[in-house]
C-alpha cells in the first residue's frame, strides 16, 4: 500500500514494475497522477508497468500526440506536457473535458511544464535518478 508522503527506494526495473503495480492498484476513477522526473528518470516506464498490471499493455508515450486513450475497467488517458509551448495547446485538445471526467484516471508527465493547468486534487510522483536503474520514488498527495 502507498502511503501519502513516503520514498521508495528502487534498484531495478523490476522493482520499478512492482511499485507500479503496487500504485495502480490503490488508484480509483477520478484519481490525477502527475510524474515528473528529469529524461530518462522512468516517468514512461512507470506508467506503462502500471498499466501492464492491468491488462493494458499497448502503451506508448504520448510526447507528440500530447494525449493517449486507453480503456479497461474504465477510462484511462496518459498525457505528456513536455512538447507543449503554452497551455493553451492543452485547452485546444479539450483538456477541460478531459480533467472533469470523473470516471477516467489521468496520469500527466512533465506535469511541472504547466503546473497553472494542474488539477488542485492529485497525487504527485517525483523521480529522481540516483545511479544506474536506482531511483527514488516520491508520493505525495495534494487536495
Amino acid at each position: 500500500m502507498i502511503k501519502y508522503p513516503s520514498t521508495n527506494k528502487i534498484t531495478s526495473e523490476a522493482e520499478t514494475s512492482s511499485l507500479a503495480s503496487e500504485f495502480i492498484s490503490s488508484c480509483k476513477k477520478g484519481d490525477r497522477i502527475v510524474l515528473n522526473g528529469d529524461l530518462g528518470a522512468g516517468k514512461t516506464f512507470f506508467i506503462k508497468a502500471a498499466l501492464s498490471s492491468i491488462g493494458i499493455t499497448n502503451v506508448n508515450s504520448p510526447s507528440f500526440a500530447i494525449v493517449n486513450e486507453y480503456y479497461n475497467t474504465f477510462h484511462i488517458c496518459h498525457f505528456d506536457f513536455y512538447r507543449l509551448k503554452n497551455s493553451a495547446e492543452l485547452f485546444d485538445i479539450g483538456w477541460q473535458d478531459y480533467v472533469n471526467d470523473d470516471d477516467s484516471l489521468i496520469f500527466i508527465e512533465w506535469g511541472n511544464r504547466l503546473p497553472s493547468v494542474l488539477p488542485v486534487e492529485r497525487i504527485e510522483i517525483s523521480i529522481k535518478i540516483l545511479n544506474g536503474t536506482e531511483r527514488e520514488f516520491r508520493f505525495e498527495k495534494f487536495t
